[in-house]
């Protein structure tokens, strides 16, 4: 694993963990909100697969390594374009996986740009002021117990400036390269209905998968660590056409809701 740094057009600079295994293939993967690259979560997350693609792994201005301070996806979007140009210096396909705000980033970049052939947005909000965050239930404090990393919560530093931000389901119709959205029937942070509302009105060719115990974002990983790895490579690597859209397990996703 190579750690490097790239600057954004606004002079941040975002850290990045590259993982290089030689294929032609890359995944870049976002957290969101108060996670990191050198999270326990998200190294893991690199590391199961690596066996099927090179990953890179990005810090979010504000967030561990990279410098700044982070506005809650408003600029964040400049992150992940610096991140993707250097990816496409080195890959034929680039894939994009984002986690809660992360998501949301991964589907308003794949919305305004042409250089994205495949998109998984995990547990996605419709809209940053709708997102109900409920941190007193237990499906939402018990998993950050777990995730506790003093050094990572001491790297966090969020912009206390009001910005202006783009709503992932008013621009997620303009994506046009194949779509899984994946989110947890459980999630306290981002509801359902969020990542379901965003599904619905994507026209692209797209993919829903809803996890009966899952709750919040990188949780569906760490809880569901196989499935989730399988899940996402199947995708990734299908043809996928329109047809797809049409299996009965979508059917089955839907039925659950």
């Amino acid at each position: 694993m190579e750690e490097c740094f790239v600057s954004t057009n606004d002079k941040v600079k975002i850290a990045l963990n590259h993982f290089k295994n030689g294929f032609e293939e890359v995944i870049i993967v976002v957290p969101g909100w108060f996670m990191t690259k050198d999270s326990k979560a998200f190294f893991n997350l690199s590391k199961a697969f690596l066996n099927y693609f090179d990953v890179i792994t990005m810090d979010c201005r504000g967030h561990g390594k990279s410098s700044g301070y982070y506005t809650f996806s408003a600029k964040e979007i400049e992150d992940l374009k610096s991140v993707v140009n250097y990816a496409r210096k080195f890959y034929k396909k680039v894939y994009l996986m984002g986690f809660s705000l992360g998501g949301g980033l991964v589907l308003i970049h794949t919305a305004k740009e042409s250089n994205i052939d495949k998109v998984i947005a995990v547990s996605a909000y419709n809209s940053f002021e709708k997102i109900e965050n409920k941190m007193w239930k237990k499906q939402a404090w018990l998993p950050t117990l777990k995730k506790a990393e003093l050094t990572r919560w001491f790297s966090i530093r969020p912009s206390l400036i009001p910005h202006k931000k783009i709503k992932p389901f008013s621009i997620v119709d303009k994506i046009k390269v194949p779509t899984l959205f994946i989110a947890g029937k459980n999630d306290p942070t981002v509801c359902l209905w969020h990542t379901k509302s965003l599904y619905e009105k994507a026209v692209c060719d797209k993919y829903f998968e809803v996890f009966e115990n899952g709750n919040h974002a990188e949780d569906l990983f760490l809880d569901e660590p196989n499935r989730f790895v399988s899940l996402c490579v199947n995708f990734l690597k299908s043809p996928f056409r329109n047809s797809y859209n049409q299996t009965s397990k979508e059917k089955l996703s839907l039925s659950r809701l």
